[in-house]
């Protein structure tokens, strides 16, 4: 593969650890600001329903901007967007920050998956795809557990202090290593809504959002159903995050791999059944810990996947309009996202969490 895949890989570390430390650190924010977890909860949803309205339409109007200098831009700009964290003591400019942090997130995705799709071999597609999701879900791996150490031991803004530190030191990365590609001419806004009435089309859109409606309405608040059924706190929170991180990243790797050995349309058939089932398995396991646990981790190893299956599958559907296809995609698996966290945080407020 292009060694320029791992630059990107980097970039979309650092945007899913921005996005997915929230839920470990929720309890921490929820506490210091004097909030309920479903409200806290809010940071989750709005960030996903900023994300997916910004991706498709800023990436439309930065098509022609060439990727280098349009990446060091957008990294500046989500660089102060988590300043905005760091320094919010009440829950509204905390809320704005995220809304912001959304909007760049969205666009450094978009800019990631689809410049992988352009520079890699299609033999190898679904494979660079799935190494550029590694980031994010290596974020899992190696951010969520130390942002929650972060967290624990010098309060919930200093997971954000780590972002920015890392984010400035991307930009010089991006600066001195990441060579320039041309921007591309911006579809016609018909030709782009003609390509998204194509059924096949519809269907695989769709399927990611309904996916992580289930996913998010478990993973957004993770960390107090953790505490209530496994009793876990602290280190051993943490180290259950890396667990669930190490499965992550085996699921982009996997989910790559088998599109591009099996086919996508098998994949997505498999990973979805596979993981309708683990989710009814966490709720039958409840009482049963070493179980539980075997059940959770091949949640999160299904739960990412199946979006390398997806993206490959849209390009492959569409090539002419692939670009908007991928940030839409995007789009609609953070509109699931914010679903699933919005009626995650109903019922974590209405009806308590089980305890063993």
């Amino acid at each position: 593969m292009d060694k320029r895949i791992y630059i990107l890989t980097t970039i979309t570390f650092i945007v899913g650890l921005v996005e997915l430390i929230i839920g470990g650190i929720l309890p921490l924010i929820a506490n210091d600001l004097d909030i309920t977890l479903g409200r806290a909860g809010l940071l989750i949803t709005v960030f996903s329903l900023s994300f997916a309205i910004s991706g498709p339409i800023l990436l439309s109007l930065t098509s022609k901007i060439k990727r280098k200098k349009l990446i060091i831009i957008v990294l500046f700009l989500f660089l102060l967007s988590n300043v905005l964290a760091v320094v919010s003591t009440s829950f509204m400019p905390l809320l704005l920050s995220r809304i912001l942090s959304a909007m760049f997130a969205a666009l450094l995705i978009s800019l990631c998956l689809t410049i992988a799709s352009q520079i890699t071999s299609t033999t190898h597609r679904s494979r660079a795809i799935g190494t550029v999701l590694m980031g994010v879900s290596a974020s899992l791996v190696f951010g969520v557990p130390f942002g929650l150490f972060l967290g624990n031991e010098w309060g919930w803004r200093a997971p954000f202090v780590f972002i920015v530190f890392i984010i400035k030191i991307l930009i010089v990365l991006m600066w001195f290593f990441m060579s320039e590609i041309e921007g591309k001419e911006t579809l016609p806004i018909k030709s782009q809504i003609k390509a998204l009435s194509h059924p096949k089309i519809i269907m695989t859109q769709s399927v990611s959002i309904l996916f992580y409606v289930g996913h998010l309405t478990l993973y957004a608040y993770l960390t107090p159903f953790l505490q209530t059924t496994l009793n876990l706190t602290g280190d051993s929170l943490s180290i259950m995050y890396l667990i669930l991180g190490v499965a992550a990243i085996f699921g982009s790797w996997f989910g790559g791999y088998a599109s591009d050995r099996f086919g996508t349309r098998k994949t997505i058939i498999v990973v979805i059944s596979l993981f309708a089932t683990m989710l009814f398995m966490i709720f039958v396991l409840l009482t049963k810990p070493v179980m539980l646990v075997i059940a959770l981790v091949l949640w999160s190893f299904l739960s990412w996947a199946l979006t390398p299956a997806i993206q490959s599958q849209l390009v492959s559907i569409a090539p002419k309009t692939s670009d908007i296809q991928q940030s839409i995609n995007n789009s609609n698996i953070h509109i699931g996202i914010a679903i699933g966290s919005f009626v995650g945080g109903i019922n974590i407020d209405l009806f308590e969490l089980p305890t063993t």
